[in-house]
């Protein structure tokens, strides 16, 4: 045999001794849970709404297969399975380690059947009871959520200019738009040049205000050159009291 032909078949040889060895591994045990179990779980995390004992207890039992056996996929899937979870990260630290970190949602507004929306436009449903107070409400037909919360935070930043804050904003089916303000008023925008005709109305809101300082119930857009408002109406007079005769002796 050549010295070439002998480098050769010495690189196969070690080769298929490379591949060979974990199967030897497993059959003689050098694998197994308890040769090689995992010791720690290291959880980074914010803990703002989803806690330590949340994801340990999705992660236990997946480490009784030992540092080897672990199914990083399997880890994966159990931590984004919870509540409020919105990306999971899970990774094996030799020699006893697994690392999982996570990251939370951030919800900035409510969405159509009391789902939440991310701050990165990702929709989620948590307990209702864990649905955090005041986040303004946005409804739309199935597919509109990129359009909706993009006139939402386009109305909201203009609205806030004028004094007026806007808590939630409808389109219906039809593309009409009609937005939610704190105090129970509503403006009703319709679904043709919606920015332009609010823009129209808040131009002329700070004379409005000045001549009605008592907040609207109402306000209709959906006029080709101009809008209407409904007032609150002024409180009925109270009834005078009726005066009882006197009499007297004379």
């Amino acid at each position: 045999m050549t010295r070439a032909g002998a480098i050769r078949l010495t690189g196969w040889l070690l080769a298929l001794a490379v591949l060979a060895l974990p199967v030897v591994a497993v059959l003689r045990g050098w694998l197994a849970a308890e040769q090689w179990p995992v010791k720690f779980l290291t959880i980074e995390a914010p803990y703002v709404h989803v806690s330590e004992m949340q994801v340990a207890q999705a992660v236990a039992p997946q480490l009784q297969h030992g540092f080897f056996a672990v199914d990083l996929a399997r880890v994966r899937a159990a931590v984004a399975a919870l509540p409020w979870v919105a990306q999971v990260e899970v990774r094996k630290r030799w020699p006893d380690t697994l690392v999982v970190r996570l990251r939370e949602h951030r919800p900035w507004a409510r969405w159509t059947g009391n789902r939440l929306v991310g701050d990165r436009g990702d929709l989620f449903a948590v307990p209702a009871a864990q649905i955090p107070a005041g986040l303004p409400r946005l409804d739309g037909p199935p597919g509109s959520l990129a359009d909706v919360a993009a006139f939402y935070q386009q109305a909201s930043a203009a609205c806030a200019r004028r004094g007026l804050k806007v808590d939630a904003v409808q389109l219906t089916a039809r593309g009409s738009y009609t937005l939610g303000l704190a105090g129970g008023a509503y403006i009703v925008i319709g679904r043709d040049q919606a920015r332009q005709r609010l823009s129209r109305f808040l131009s002329v809101w700070p004379q409005l205000a000045a001549r009605h300082p008592q907040r609207f119930d109402y306000a209709d857009l959906r006029y080709a050159n101009g809008f209407a408002v409904r007032w609150p109406q002024p409180p009925a007079p109270a009834a005078a009291a009726p005066t009882t005769p006197t009499t007297g002796n004379t």
